[in-house]
C-alpha cells in the first residue's frame, strides 16, 4: 500500500496595523528630507543655466563688436559717428553680418537666442553702452550687456538680475 505524505499546513501571519503604521511613517519622513533636497538641485541647475546663457550672449556680443572694429580697420566699414559697434537688437546676433566683404557668407555669433531659466515672460533685460553699468532701463541704441529680468534670489543671496 502506498504511503500518504501528510503535510501539515502552517498558518501564515500577514503584517499588523502597527508594522505597517511604522513603515508608512519611516517612509514619510525620509520622503521629507529628500524633497527639499531635489528642490535645491533644480534650483541649482537653472542657475548654472542661467550662468552659461549670459556668458553666451556677452561672449556673442563681444565677438560681434570685435568684429565690427576689425571691418572697420579693414576699411570695410565706415562707421557713423555715434555708431559704438554693438549690436543693435539679439536677433542680429542670430542673422549675421557680412560686414560688407569682411567675411564670404554672413557671421553668425549665436544659433539661437538662449532663454533665462528664471523667465516670468520678462525676456532679458538690455543695457546699451551709454546705459550706467546697473541700469535697468535700455536707451535702445545698441547692445552692451544683458541680465535677467527676474526678481528672485540665487542659493548665495544675490539677486539673479544682478549677474
Amino acid at each position: 500500500m502506498p504511503t500518504r505524505k501528510v503535510y501539515l499546513l502552517r498558518h501564515t501571519r500577514g503584517f499588523t496595523l502597527i508594522e505597517v503604521v511604522i513603515t508608512v511613517a519611516i517612509l514619510g519622513i525620509l520622503v521629507s528630507a529628500v524633497l527639499p533636497l531635489a528642490e535645491v538641485t533644480v534650483q541649482r541647475t537653472r542657475e548654472l543655466e542661467l550662468r552659461r546663457a549670459l556668458r553666451t550672449l556677452r561672449i556673442a556680443i563681444d565677438e560681434y563688436k570685435d568684429d565690427f572694429d576689425l571691418a572697420v580697420k579693414n576699411k570695410k566699414i565706415i562707421p557713423e559717428a555715434d555708431q559704438t559697434g554693438y549690436p543693435i537688437s539679439l536677433e542680429v546676433l542670430v542673422q549675421g553680418t557680412d560686414w560688407d566683404g569682411l567675411y564670404a557668407f554672413p557671421r553668425k555669433y549665436l544659433r539661437r537666442v538662449p532663454v533665462d531659466p528664471f523667465d516670468d515672460g520678462q525676456g532679458w533685460g538690455l543695457r546699451g553702452y551709454r546705459d550706467a553699468p546697473d541700469s535697468t532701463s535700455w536707451d535702445g541704441k545698441d547692445i552692451y550687456d544683458v541680465y535677467s529680468k527676474s526678481d528672485r534670489t540665487a542659493l548665495d543671496g544675490t539677486a539673479y538680475s544682478s549677474w
